[in-house]
């Protein structure tokens, strides 16, 4: 595992080819493909720039109407900054993930073309998301430079968590050729690391664990009544929080049944953060629940909100609430507790790593309503709880400051470029090449 207090190498990266092929970091959180994935990008290539490494991050242009650069952090202090570049590859339009496959190749060839036009070299390529780690192994391989990725997740992991998922043939047979070629996969918990190694047979030592982050200055406790008062809600409701894409894998079904099982469900709403218009059906499915068991009126669809919005929910949150069938990392979680508000979360992929069963929250072992109702109204029935969990969840996440993550990024990086040189560097001794180019 990656100590993430370790100081940056001396061989820090020069600069980094980070690719997000199928959604930009900074679109609204809460659609089909923008979540904790999207965070990561933005906050990791930011970090990155004011440690002094230039990074230009690498998304499909969507529009007509967008700017083919754009600052993701300004250069400033030195500071080369970091910056968003946007690829044509197929319509500039919004297209569904699954149909973006074809446009990989069209995508690497926009990167090279941007290089070329600006006269710069990358020497690693960084992805996001198996789309992403398609094109960029075609880079790797035209560059002559290590390749890392960071898949977020994992199809056949997917379809273990949810016998009811499905998942395009074409991605399962992508991630399971891929792992084989990288350099180096980062993982966000040891719990990845293992499913890497187990389900497919990645050595160990292929693997570097970097958990995920969180902005400690935005996400902190604030005043519930001054969150509440922003917002307009009442100061006597009983808020129970959920944010993330509205999908079955999210298991807000769940949470909606668990509502409707608390023995005093007076005041209680439940507030959802997510979904865009793709999410209508599933939203119009989970509305129907609700009327089923008898709460309709006590559960809000919020839509997306902008991720500098989400501080203000959290802190007006009595509890936060993940009850997800997998969660590479939970980054809904880390922020929650990292502004002080115990969780509810199940007890699968990172949420297990994040969160401290009894001591920042709990953790349900079986996705059914039943528990979740249990934790929720012990938590809505005792305030001093509530607090004495908010605290410990603060001090627990005082760890997972982004400068810290994107330190261990530049760490592992920095290793692979050494290793990726050394072994070149043998190749070329065996073969009679002589010395490496300056």
């Amino acid at each position: 595992m990656v100590d993430v207090n370790a100081a940056p190498p001396i061989a820090a990266p020069r600069r980094i080819a980070l690719l997000s092929l199928h959604t930009s970091p900074l679109a609204a959180l809460g659609g089909r493909e923008t979540g904790g994935m999207n965070v990561y990008v933005r906050e990791v290539a930011a970090r990155l720039a004011a440690l002094g490494i230039p990074v230009d991050v690498f998304t499909r242009r969507s529009s007509t109407t967008e700017q083919e650069v754009r600052p993701i952090s300004p250069a400033e202090d030195g500071a080369p900054g970091a910056r968003l570049v946007q690829v044509t590859a197929g319509p500039k339009a919004r297209i569904e993930k699954e149909e973006m496959l074809p446009f990989a190749e069209a995508f690497a060839d926009g990167v090279e073309a941007f290089r070329a036009r600006e006269g710069v070299t990358y020497d690693v390529i960084y992805s996001h998301y198996w789309l992403a780690a398609v094109a960029g192994a075609m880079l790797a391989e035209r560059w002559g430079v290590p390749h890392a990725a960071m898949f977020h997740t994992l199809a056949e992991v997917k379809l273990r968590a949810r016998a009811s998922e499905s998942e395009p043939r074409e991605r399962i047979e992508a991630e399971r050729q891929l792992v084989g070629g990288l350099d180096r996969i980062i993982a966000a918990t040891e719990h990845e690391r293992r499913l890497l190694t187990q389900i497919y047979r990645v050595p160990a030592d292929r693997v570097a664990v970097v958990p995920l982050g969180v902005d400690l200055d935005q996400f902190r406790p604030r005043s519930q009544a001054e969150a509440r008062a922003a917002l307009g809600i009442d100061p006597a409701e009983q808020m129970v929080l959920a944010v993330g894409r509205i999908e079955p894998l999210k298991g807000f079904d769940i949470l909606i049944r668990a509502i409707a099982q608390l023995s005093d469900r007076r005041r209680v709403v439940l507030w959802i953060i997510g979904g865009d218009e793709r999410a209508d059906r599933e939203i119009a499915a989970l509305r129907a629940v609700a009327a089923e068991v008898g709460v309709g009126d006590a559960v809000r669809f919020l839509g997306p909100r902008p991720h500098e919005a989400l501080p203000a929910y959290y802190s007006a949150a009595a509890v936060v609430a993940v009850p997800s069938f997998y969660e590479s990392f939970g980054l809904v979680a880390v922020e929650a507790m990292a502004s002080g508000v115990p969780v509810v979360a199940s007890r699968v992929g990172g949420l297990a790593s994040t969160v401290a069963d009894g001591r920042t929250g709990y953790l349900i072992p079986w996705r059914c309503p039943e528990p979740f109702a249990e934790k929720i109204e012990l938590l809505l029935r005792n305030p001093e709880l509530r607090r004495a969990l908010g605290q410990a969840a603060t001090e627990r996440m005082r760890f997972y400051s982004w400068v810290e993550v994107a330190r261990a990024v530049s760490g592992v990086l920095g290793a692979l470029i050494a290793e990726h040189a050394a072994e070149y560097g043998a190749v070329r001794a065996v073969a009679g090449g002589g010395r490496l180019p300056a």
